[in-house]
């Protein structure tokens, strides 16, 4: 069809126990930016993948433009015309802008040349990005420059974004979406994958639905609500987190002037931290990433220890233990980044599972591990938290994204902590598996644990947090409940703009 970019017909990919796209057709308009949504595990990985030359399908073809077209490799997607910006940043700290966007280039023009290039892009198209800056020193928001900008100077007919506002504050989501609609009105398509879908409803002309490998449906977003379109990834109704009434207990944890340095180059460190959480109470930090969530966990958890400050946990300093010494006491963590520092890649679930569990979970007896035990409690989690995986004996690599997050949080939450501290808890999980992974903390909260929730997404922070608090530059913010405030005044916190935010809200 002459209005059509790019069509999909019967692709059908498979891996051994699963059937990761099951004769999957649909088209991409020309000037279109269209919208691929769906469980995790529902195959939109993999559908990308083939499209970008990752993955080779097992039957079914594409035409791009009219054209048959089946990329080997990225590097001959790119020369069809088509880019794609990945979830997770392939950036290198230690070298500048100009530097990494050569890297992705097949053949980079002089630093000279590009570093006008990368201005004039980025300025065209509300992106202001300075090619000399060293990429350890962005933002993530100006880290996701650096990779658009470097698909940009491609010139693509086709643009594939995954999940490219979980790491962006409201503010930077609304220069994406200028930038994208910009890049429509030039005539370039954009395939948008997203699990935010009021996103979805205010920037895509169209979305296609998969659901366990196969195209269930379409829709136009904006003529539907977000829950409709939640629904038909699911195929069922679910509820959304309630939280359950109940007294606060004591503090359960506080810090008292918790001070850290960063823990290299390009980290951040932590400044004067004074915060407290009680018993039955949730306890949500917002910030822009990178100013210190990862570090503040690491200080919390025991894997880094603070140097200054003070750390009481149900009343004992423990300041000084190191990681299991806190877990065997209650003092529970789940880590932002799911593979390699939640779960080894290559163990497999089970292994996970005796990892963080052995102790809390009786996993180990007289020295041995047993693996018995070690499945049972693996079992639970994965039917729990509905982790679509063939069994808890394959790897962790080999979960999508979104699945083995339900995994490692649902880990943590069956231990039955005292103190639970989860960064990002719900990052790149799709809504029904966000809403019941909410709720699992709603629930932890409302049986006495104290949570604190760190998190880049503020609608999840208002709606689970009893007080909220802001970390800018590895400052926190006084806390405040969340009954208080409304995305403005957290805009404010965020920006580093504590005081004038406290004396506002007292006068």
């Amino acid at each position: 069809m002459p209005d059509t970019l790019l069509s999909l017909r019967g692709l059908t990919k498979t891996y051994p126990g699963v059937v990761a796209n099951d004769d999957v057709s649909f088209d991409i308009g020309k000037s279109e930016i269209h919208a691929l949504l769906g469980e995790n595990g529902a195959g939109k990985s993999t559908l990308v993948k083939m499209i970008f030359g990752l993955v080779k399908p097992d039957r079914g073809e594409m035409r791009l433009d009219g054209d048959l077209y089946s990329p080997g490799k990225p590097s001959e997607a790119r020369k069809s015309g088509v880019a794609m910006v990945f979830q997770h940043f392939s950036l290198f700290n230690a070298l500048d802008v100009a530097e990494n966007v050569a890297l992705g280039m097949e053949s980079p023009p002089a630093m000279r040349d590009l570093a006008r290039q990368i201005r004039a892009v980025s300025e065209t198209y509300g992106l202001p990005l300075d090619p000399s800056r060293v990429v350890g020193t962005l933002s993530a928001g100006e880290r996701q420059r650096v990779e658009i900008i470097r698909c940009l100077l491609q010139g693509p007919r086709l643009l594939i974004m995954d999940e490219p506002t979980s790491v962006l504050t409201p503010q930077e989501v609304g220069i994406l979406f200028q930038t994208l609609n910009k890049l429509k009105s030039e005539g370039t398509s954009i395939l948008y994958i997203s699990h935010k879908l009021e996103e979805i409803r205010t920037l895509c002309d169209e979305a296609t639905i998969l659901r366990l490998g196969k195209n269930v449906g379409t829709c136009t977003p904006r003529d539907v609500t977000a829950r409709q379109m939640a629904e038909m990834m699911v195929g069922s109704s679910f509820a959304a987190p309630e939280p359950k009434a109940g007294a606060k207990g004591e503090v359960l944890l506080r810090c008292d002037a918790l001070s850290m340095p960063a823990p290299g180059a390009f980290g951040t460190p932590l400044r004067e931290i004074s915060v407290e959480v009680r018993g039955g109470e949730v306890l949500g930090i917002g910030g822009v990433a990178g100013n210190g969530q990862d570090e503040l966990l690491m200080a919390l958890s025991g894997e880094r220890l603070a140097p200054k400050g003070t750390i009481w946990f149900k009343g004992r300093d423990v300041g000084r233990d190191g990681p299991s010494k806190r877990r065997e006491a209650g003092l529970l963590s789940g880590p932002e980044e799911r593979l390699g520092h939640a779960a080894a890649p290559n163990m497999s679930l089970t292994e996970n599972a005796v990892l963080t569990g052995a102790r809390r979970k009786r996993l180990v007896k007289n020295g041995f591990i047993d693996w018995t035990a070690a499945q049972a409690f693996a079992d639970h989690v994965i039917a729990r938290y509905d982790v679509r995986t063939p069994g808890a004996d394959v790897t962790a690599r080999s979960l999508s994204g979104g699945n083995l997050q339900k995994f490692v949080v649902g880990r943590e939450i069956e231990q039955d902590p005292d103190v639970f501290v989860v960064n990002q808890p719900t990052w790149g999980v799709d809504a029904a598996a966000a809403a019941a992974i909410r709720q699992a903390l709603l629930d932890l909260a409302a049986r006495g644990a104290a949570i604190i929730c760190i998190s880049q997404d503020l609608d999840e922070l208002m709606e689970i947090s009893d007080r909220f608090g802001a970390l800018n530059e590895g400052r926190l913010s006084p806390t405040r409940a969340v009954a208080d405030l409304d995305i403005e005044k957290i805009g404010l916190m965020m920006g580093g703009a504590h005081d004038m935010e406290v004396v506002h809200a007292d006068g």
